[in-house]
């Protein structure tokens, strides 16, 4: 196998984005394009991976880390001048290059992988990547000669009406070889409708020299779909909505509507988990095992026990444990830790707190900057008071105390073991362990004092 280098075109604006969002940034399934097309690239065995960045540049390499290599296009005059950008870092290698566009989200390595072999067993100069479009408006055309062999890539701009007919289209996809490649870009002229420098150019230049030019064509057109404006980026969209929600059927899941499931393309679930509709798993979220999701319930960058249902609630950044049960409209805000066998239930809200093994707060409850012990039992209504207007304060809550329905527990405070706090108690003071706090008023009863009100 040849050494393999990648360039990856990302310096356009995408002014028909109509978005101060830089075109290559926009997500498809929680994921910018660019890195779609960057995490297919890193699975292939390349040796060098280099970005071509422009517009935004900054924010393309905050984006993309490390990774990769960059090379800066401060002026866009086509695609030809972009891949000219990287000759310093890579004209005299030998190898492969293979050119994609940072647009192309639905691009996979498998496809990248069948490119390359086929250039490198034809021992070709150049290869194209090709699709059949029912409709090819906006895309260059793949011109050949009568023995089917390619002579040139003609833009849509400077189609003659004959060459607009033609349905094989270039994706934007090229394999070449390296120093070839970078020895022809430096004949690319600027003769044509926009005065810019095609890299498509090389391959008529490059035929003209008798150089062996390929052209592999994709079965899969929706991998060639590059996203240049809303409508687009919906199409992209709606693509991979539809691929990774296979790919989790076929590793085991029930979705039971796909249609209306909604999964991110870093989400990681386990086999026999059911995901109910509407139900969206977004960033780098891990579902375990025999879990129940949904229906109408989002899990954002959390992970997710074995055998945990989550109904109609939002989990964000949290991780939740096994046999845990959460909702219907629950509220686990970030840095939650909920541990095993715990009862989050409808309309209780938990924010930056702990929960122990089988601890439970069924309802009615917020529940913030709190350390909740084992077996532990928050009855309806029960609040920690953590922000005094300037700090947040915590609420800790030891092993098998009782907490009564309508408690404020006032911050910093400290409820012992097998405390029992009673209902619409404000506890202002620690509760020592196995102690009955009681701070309510004594109530007293006025004979006949309703009827007065009445009168009024």
């Amino acid at each position: 196998m040849n050494n393999r280098f990648a360039v990856i075109l990302a310096a356009g604006q995408g002014t028909r984005m109509k978005s101060r969002l830089y075109k290559v940034l926009h997500s498809v399934c929680g994921k910018p394009m660019v890195q779609h097309v960057v995490d297919q690239v890193s699975q292939i065995g390349v040796e060098e991976t280099v970005v071509v960045v422009g517009h935004g540049a900054e924010k393309v390499k905050e984006q993309l880390g490390n990774g990769v290599t960059y090379v800066l296009q401060e002026e866009q005059l086509g695609t030809g001048h972009a891949v000219m950008q990287s000759e310093s870092l890579l004209k005299d290698k030998d190898g492969v290059t293979m050119v994609l566009c940072g647009d192309t989200p639905l691009i996979t390595k498998e496809t990248m992988e069948e490119l390359l072999n086929y250039h490198e067993e034809l021992g070709a100069k150049a290869t194209i990547l090709t699709a059949e479009a029912n409709n090819p408006t906006g895309y260059g055309r793949i011109v050949r000669d009568q023995c089917g062999v390619v002579k040139k890539i003609v833009e849509q701009k400077d189609a003659s009406e004959e060459e607009l007919l033609i349905t094989e289209i270039n994706t934007g996809t090229y394999c070449f070889d390296n120093k070839a490649l970078f020895e022809v870009l430096k004949l690319v002229g600027n003769n044509n409708a926009q005065g810019e420098y095609y890299l498509p150019d090389v391959i008529e230049i490059l035929q003209k020299k008798n150089q062996l030019i390929a052209a592999y064509q994709t079965s899969s057109f929706d991998e060639t779909l590059g996203v240049n404006d809303r409508v687009a980026l919906s199409n992209a969209e709606e693509i991979m909505k539809k691929r990774i929600n296979e790919m989790h059927m076929r590793n085991g899941v029930t979705l039971i509507d796909p249609q209306n499931t909604y999964i991110e393309a870093d989400v990681t679930i386990g086999r026999d988990t059911i995901i109910l509709p509407g139900t969206m798993v977004k960033g780098k979220t891990i579902v375990g095992e025999d879990c129940q999701i949904g229906p109408n319930t989002e899990l954002n960058d959390s992970s997710i026990g074995n055998q945990t249902f989550i109904k109609q609630s939002v989990v964000s950044n949290s991780e939740i444990g096994n046999h845990v049960t959460i909702g219907p409209f629950a509220h686990i805000r970030p840095e939650s830790q909920i541990g095993d066998e715990v009862k989050i239930g409808n309309f209780v809200e938990v924010k930056k707190s702990k929960f122990g093994k089988a601890s439970k707060a069924s309802h009615l409850s917020y529940i913030g900057d709190a350390d909740i012990g084992n077996d532990v039992n928050l009855g309806c209504g029960s609040i920690t008071v953590n922000y005094d207007g300037i700090n947040k304060h915590l609420t800790k809550v030891e092993d098998g105390a009782f907490i009564g329905c309508n408690s404020n527990l006032i911050a910093p405070v400290t409820i012992g073991v097998n405390a029992y706090v009673a209902a619409g108690s404000t506890i202002t003071h620690d509760v020592p362990g196995d102690a009955l706090a009681v701070a309510r008023e004594r109530q007293t009863n006025k004979p006949d004092y309703a009827k007065k009100l009445g009168k009024k």
